[in-house]
């Protein structure tokens, strides 16, 4: 796996037999999304973040903003919004775990919450 930035890269389809990232991977390439957390939920390994916003409305713009990003991804993320606060968790549904699309699709997360 090359260390290329992320930003610049695009996310593959998945296959069930796909390979998880390995540990050198995730140390690799979680330097790229330092606000993101590696959480184990129902035991699988999901990236999460929660972002913080001003208003409601303002959250929902963003959740509007990553739906986009999720369907030119052909990759979609768990959403959860509430007043003030937008929480995303990518992970791929097909190997119940952490795929390098994952931290692709972190990275574009932040560079939309940067904008």
């Amino acid at each position: 796996m090359s260390s290329e930035n992320l930003l610049e890269s695009s996310c593959e389809a998945c296959r069930e037999d796909a390979p998880r990232v390995t540990q050198e991977e995730i140390n690799e390439l979680k330097p790229q999304i330092p606000a993101w957390q590696i959480q184990t939920i129902d035991g699988i390994d999901r990236l999460i973040c929660a972002f913080s916003f001003d208003s409601y409305l303002a959250g929902l713009d963003f959740v509007s903003k990553v739906a986009n990003l999720a369907e030119e991804e052909d990759h979609h993320p768990e959403i959860t919004l509430e007043w003030g606060k937008v929480t995303i968790s990518w992970w791929s549904h097909k190997i119940k775990g952490l795929h390098r699309n994952d931290f692709i699709a972190a990275a574009k997360t932040d560079s939309l919450f940067a904008q």
